[in-house]
């Protein structure tokens, strides 16, 4: 197994599902279920496949019903850890109270617990692993962009070839952060433990310096954000 295939990888599950509600009352949002598997289940049997191994997930609302579901990882063939927060950190502040348990040597996978996307892609993300580090100006991010969902047509960044960019550039085109991404350790070294601290600051100031990457994802990918959506996702025949 080559290098680029150890990293590993943080599932973020940590919200508390508001738009939800009531289905995630008495159950966390990545463990309600599209076809009888849960959301964080449908990511995990795509990873050992691809060659990832190490998983972190974190948790903060019903957390011990995540590690009671899925326990060890053994049946995915993963290690699974787990980073519980006592109030949710934001995706910035999550990624850095984890990082003591993932261990990067410098890149990492993260992806949102609530996103549904069952041909993710995940060994060609792997294959951006060494062109990455191999670059004179290494990218502190490397991001998977969709076309603009219904429920968010504004998008969120531009993209023109691998260029990521906040601000509209020639020829660039916007779309939405999947909620999947490379990260390299060094986007969250001045950030406090235990301090919630949002994703997006981030990302701009490293876009400012261009060291933000992308690709454009065109397969389906879903963010299961409301009970219409999952009825959506389960009456839909395979």
């Amino acid at each position: 197994m080559n290098q680029t295939s150890r990293i590993p990888c943080l599932l973020l599950a940590a919200g508390r599902g508001e738009r939800m509600r009531p289905l995630t009352d008495e159950l966390p949002k990545p463990l309600l279920t599209i076809k009888n598997k849960s959301l964080l289940a449908w990511h995990l049997e795509a990873f050992s496949p691809a060659g990832i191994k190490q998983v972190v997930i974190n948790h903060a609302w019903l957390g011990k019903k995540i590690e009671d579901a899925l326990g060890d990882g053994s049946q995915f063939d993963l290690n699974i850890a787990y980073s519980p927060e006592a109030t949710a950190l934001e995706t910035a502040g999550g990624i850095r109270k984890a990082l003591p348990l993932l261990r990067p040597s410098d890149y990492f996978l993260v992806i949102n617990g609530d996103v549904f996307s069952p041909y993710l892609p995940i060994e060609q993300l792997l294959d951006q692993v060494s062109s990455l580090r191999s670059m004179p100006n290494k990218p502190l991010a490397h991001l998977l962009m969709v076309p603009n969902p219904v429920q968010h047509p504004e998008g969120d960044f531009y993209l023109k070839g691998s260029q990521v960019a906040f601000e509209p550039f020639n020829g660039a085109e916007k779309l939405t952060f999947s909620g999947i991404g490379l990260y390299h350790l060094d986007l969250f070294k001045d950030l406090e433990l235990d301090v919630p601290s949002k994703l997006a600051p981030l990302l701009r100031e490293a876009m400012a310096e261009n060291r933000v990457s992308g690709e454009k994802y065109t397969g389906p990918w879903h963010d299961v954000g409301t009970p219409q959506r999952l009825q959506e996702l389960n009456a839909v025949d395979e």
